[in-house]
């Protein structure tokens, strides 16, 4: 009896001498990417702006004149810029501007709409800031209000998972900003 007793007691410490299972805690992945240096571009196009050097520029799938897109090959990431002329049709132009971020509304848990405005460079726009599992993480236009027509949107070349690519998406975001700060017409 003694020596079963003895058995049990020592089964007993042996299995009680695992680590403890522990769920992963919550949290963003800590991913860093490089200090943003810029520089001027200019395609032969009716604006000019500045680009993260980190990033390259290559001609849209549409080969439409001045539709380019900037391509984060790192991240795997891109933003579309489209440019139209305004001839008589500003109103259209900001409509359809406008809607393109209703569309992600499904799977966005919020959208926020910022007013750009620059009056040394006469350029007026909005920002849209995308969050949730949406397609599109940021949509922006600008204009001039009477000649020239921008709209930009920021994709990843991946299953839209915002918390894997929100480091990411807000780097953009910042590049975005520069560019809207920085464009000019010609």
């Amino acid at each position: 009896m003694r020596k079963l007793f003895f058995i049990i007691v020592l089964l007993f410490l042996v299995g009680s001498c695992q680590d403890e299972v522990q769920p992963k805690p919550k949290a963003f992945l800590a991913l860093e990417y490089p200090e943003a240096h810029y520089e001027q571009v200019n395609i032969g196009c009716p604006y000019t702006f500045e680009k993260n050097i980190d990033a390259r520029i290559s001609p849209s799938r549409n080969n439409i004149p001045c539709w380019i897109n900037i391509n984060y090959d790192a991240m795997n990431g891109v933003i579309f810029l489209t440019y139209q002329p305004v001839r008589d049709n500003l109103d259209s132009l900001l409509t359809d501007a406008q809607k393109l971020p209703l569309q992600h509304t499904v799977k966005a848990d919020a959208i926020e709409g910022n007013v750009y405005t620059n009056d040394l460079h006469k350029t007026y726009g909005m920002l849209y800031e995308v969050e949730g599992n949406a397609a599109s993480q940021a949509q922006f236009y600008l204009t001039d209000s009477t000649d020239h027509f921008i709209t930009g949107s920021v994709y990843f070349n991946s299953l839209p998972n915002y918390d894997s690519i929100v480091p990411a998406a807000n780097y953009l975001k910042q590049d975005i900003k520069h560019l809207m700060e920085s464009l000019q017409w010609n």
